[in-house]
C-alpha cells in the first residue's frame, strides 16, 4: 500500500507541475517580430537602462536581448516552448547578456510581471485582451505597453505608428505593421478632498473625477459651486486639467491615495493637494 501511495503522489505531482506550464490559453504560433520592427517597438517606448523589460511570448528573445544590448535594459522574456526559451539563454551566454537577462517557460497568464517599466509582446488579438486586467492589477502607474500590430481595445494609445515593411510578407502576407504604444493609468476616479490655492478658493474643495481607462473627465465643488473640468490629461500617474472659465492650468502626482501639484496661473505657480475620500 505503501508503494502504491508513493507511485500516485509521484503521478499527482507530475501532474501538478505539468498544470504549472500547461498555458490558460494558446498564445498562438510563434512568430517572430522583423528586427527593424523590434527596433521600433523599443525606440518609441524609450527604453533605456534603468528600465526592466518584459517581454510576453519572447520566442527566440530578440526583443529582450536587443533591448540589453544597445540600451543596457534588465529583463527577462516569458515563452511556453522549451527549445526557444533554451536557444534565447544560449544566446544570452554567447552575446555576454546573461547577466542583465534570462528567458524562462511559463504561462504568461501566471507569470508575476510587477516588476516591469515596459512590456512588450506580439500576440493574438484575443491572447492581448485577455491581458488587460493583469496589467491594470499588476503593473504600476507609468509602466509602457507596446504591441505589435494588435491593440488593447478599449485603451487609448500614447503612440499609434503604420508602416510598410517588406519583411512583414513572410510574416503575414502583407507589408502593414503597426506599433501601438499605452502608458498604465492610475486609479483616479471618485471624490477627493482638495485644498487648493488661496486664489481659487480658501476653503476646502471636492474634486469629483470620473474614469474611464485613460479617459478622465469630472468637475470640482468650489465655495458651493460646481465647476467643470477641461482638458483633463492622464498619464501613467501624472494628471493635469483646466477650471472651465478660469485661467490657469493644474498639475499633480497622484500618490496612490493623495495627490500633490501646483496650479500654473501666468508663470506663478502655487502648490494644491487632494486626498482620496470615497
Amino acid at each position: 500500500m505503501k508503494l502504491v501511495g508513493f507511485l500516485t503522489l509521484l503521478i499527482f505531482t507530475g501532474f501538478a507541475q505539468a498544470a504549472d506550464v500547461e498555458p490558460i490559453k494558446n498564445a498562438g504560433p510563434y512568430v517572430p517580430s522583423p528586427q527593424s520592427v523590434v527596433a521600433d517597438m523599443l525606440r518609441y517606448a524609450e527604453v533605456g537602462p534603468n528600465d526592466f523589460l518584459i517581454d510576453l511570448g519572447s520566442g527566440d528573445g530578440r526583443i529582450v536581448l536587443t533591448a540589453a544590448k544597445l540600451f543596457g535594459t534588465r529583463g527577462f522574456g516569458v515563452e511556453i516552448k522549451e527549445n526557444l526559451v533554451r536557444r534565447a539563454n544560449e544566446a544570452a551566454h554567447k552575446e555576454g547578456l546573461a547577466d542583465r537577462v534570462k528567458f524562462v517557460k511559463q504561462d504568461l497568464f501566471k507569470t508575476d510581471i510587477s516588476k516591469a517599466t515596459v512590456i512588450t509582446m506580439y500576440l493574438l488579438p484575443d491572447t492581448v485582451n485577455l491581458l488587460k486586467d493583469k496589467f491594470l492589477t499588476e503593473l504600476r502607474p507609468g509602466t509602457r505597453i507596446v504591441s505589435h500590430d494588435y491593440p488593447l481595445t478599449g485603451w487609448i494609445p500614447e503612440k499609434y505608428v503604420q508602416m510598410d515593411l517588406e519583411d512583414k510578407i513572410q510574416i503575414s502576407g502583407v507589408t502593414t505593421t503597426l506599433i501601438y504604444l499605452y502608458v498604465v493609468p492610475a486609479k483616479v476616479a471618485g471624490r477627493w478632498n482638495a485644498q487648493m490655492p488661496p486664489a481659487v478658493s480658501r476653503q476646502p474643495a471636492t474634486l469629483r473625477l470620473r474614469q474611464q481607462m485613460t479617459r478622465v473627465s469630472g468637475s470640482v465643488v468650489l465655495d458651493g459651486e460646481e465647476v467643470p473640468l477641461e482638458d483633463v490629461k492622464l498619464r501613467g500617474d501624472r494628471l493635469s486639467f483646466k477650471l472651465a472659465g478660469r485661467k490657469g492650468e493644474f498639475t499633480g502626482q497622484v500618490k496612490g491615495s493623495s495627490i500633490e501639484g501646483t496650479l500654473d496661473a501666468g508663470g506663478t505657480k502655487t502648490p494644491w493637494s487632494a486626498a482620496l475620500s470615497g
